[in-house]
């Protein structure tokens, strides 16, 4: 098991998407994955259907990891990430992320908060 890392996800299917979306998620994902972000649990469907809707609106980003830290199957990360929305809008949030892997190394489930970031305070 080769376990994935969140910043790489990030990248492969919204910051960076030069390979198609199922492809990416699958890399990425267990069939099984869900998603909590504040207060709201997506399961696989779901996720897919948020990640679409952004991965559209998201003309380029960036990221940067904090901290990352990986026991067993489980997995913590935080990160800082910066994009560029189609209507030529910028956000900086920071998240943390905590969460546990499927056998095969990949996300079964994360949660995650995070807040967004002045433009001059980056983390």
């Amino acid at each position: 098991m080769t376990p994935v890392r969140i910043s790489d996800a990030l990248r492969a299917v919204v910051f960076e998407p030069t390979r198609d979306l199922t492809e990416a998620l699958d890399e990425f994902y267990a069939p099984d994955y869900t998603h909590r972000s504040d207060g709201e649990t997506l399961d696989r469907a779901g996720f897919v259907e948020m990640v679409t809707r952004v991965r559209g609106q998201v003309v380029s980003g960036t990221v940067r990891v904090l901290d990352e830290l990986r026991d067993g199957l489980r997995y913590a990360e935080r990160h800082v990430y910066e994009i560029t929305l189609a209507d030529g809008s910028t956000a900086q949030r920071e998240i943390a992320i905590f969460g546990t892997y499927a056998e095969d190394g990949r996300f079964r489930h994360l949660s995650e908060t995070g807040f967004d970031l002045p433009a001059d305070d980056v983390a």
